[in-house]
């Protein structure tokens, strides 16, 4: 089986790479090749894709049975590929983003045939229109799409919580671990699925070149659910700290700091549970195993072994510790107006 990743070195790709290699399928990754080290046993096509006359020398006359687009965002996106992989792949497969749900959702239990609708984060509106435009080039011409919904994912390099640096995600842990309070969204009882990028990769990998799938949609993730409380409590059980958590409403969060809006309202401020019964149908021996207990300790493991890894997010800590006064201050300040 040939298959094409376009980017292919981020936190689930990466894995997805590792674990299609390791079962024997012919991975070839078009990046722009920034990435120090390539999974081995990858082909490496250096090539930015947005550079239609580079890519279009690099793919001349190759063929896939699966192509995988990781980076695509936006309708121009999918557009260029449908052009470019038209009767040039069996599978075309999309990255969405589970965040394409309705929000808030009008049914605890999320399938695929859950609406999408988010009007608060400009990247899922994106990404629900570039579903719109495949599957509509599916119908039209019968472009072999297959829709893939990752929610929030996380490995070895990735400490995944509702408020932290995602480019420094060790900034949370260092907090914990100094004693220094952390923010959760709302009253940390909502909610939330947190997958492990091994077990996503058990997922996609079942999809690929699979002919059923064509048209499709699915998310990938793991059946463990927690309240956002559970979550940061063994993060920090992991990093041998004790949790200071401070509660601060989600609304409250996204008026001092309106860059959070999509990412709260629009995705991790609301309940979320997944039902997998689909992707368990196409791909049956799909089951994700890394309970968050065990995979937060290999994560923070693989950050104990180099301080060089442990990278603080300056900015968004001072931020942090301006929302906490804010929201402390102005607690108090309503408490004795009302007392009074």
């Amino acid at each position: 089986m040939k298959v094409l990743f376009i980017g292919g070195t981020g936190i689930i790709s990466t894995a997805c790479t590792h674990l299609a290699i390791s079962r024997g399928i012919d991975v070839t990754l078009l990046n722009r090749g920034r990435h120090r080290d390539p999974p081995a046993g990858a082909n490496t096509l250096s090539v930015d894709i947005e550079d239609a006359a580079a890519v279009s020398q690099a793919l001349a006359g190759a063929s896939f049975d699966a192509v995988v687009d990781w980076i695509a965002f936006e309708p121009a996106h999918v557009e260029r590929d449908i052009a470019l992989f038209r009767g040039r792949t069996r599978q075309y497969i999309f990255i969405s983003s589970a965040s394409a749900y309705q929000k808030p959702p009008t049914h605890y239990l999320i399938t695929e045939s859950t609406p999408l609708a988010n009007p608060y984060w400009t990247y899922s509106q994106q990404k629900i229109a570039c579903e719109e435009r495949l599957l509509r080039a599916y119908r039209d011409e019968g472009f072999p799409v297959t829709i893939v919904r990752p929610s929030l994912t996380y490995g070895e390099t990735q400490i995944a919580l509702a408020i932290n640096s995602w480019a420094k995600s060790y900034t949370v842990v260092d907090r914990m671990r100094r004693g220094k309070k952390v923010i959760v969204p709302g009253d940390g009882s909502s909610l939330w699925v947190i997958t492990h990028n091994t077990d996503f990769a058990k997922g996609l990998v079942g999809l690929l070149a699979r002919e059923q799938t064509i048209g499709h949609a699915f998310h990938i993730t793991s059946d463990e659910v927690m309240c956002w409380d559970q979550w940061y409590r063994v993060t920090a059980e992991a990093a041998g700290a004790e949790a200071q958590l401070v509660h601060i409403p989600s609304d409250f969060i996204a008026m001092c700091v309106p860059e959070t809006r999509g990412g709260l309202l629009g995705d991790k401020a609301v309940s979320v549970v997944f039902d997998n019964t689909k992707i368990k149908r196409f791909v049956p021996d799909y089951c994700a195993t890394v309970p968050f207990t065990q995979g937060i300790r290999q994560t923070l493991a693989w950050f104990d072994a180099d301080p060089a890894r442990q990278q603080i997010d300056e900015p968004a800590n001072a931020l942090w510790d301006k929302l906490i006064d804010a929201y402390e201050r102005g607690a108090q300040e309503a408490l004795r107006g009302f007392r009074s």
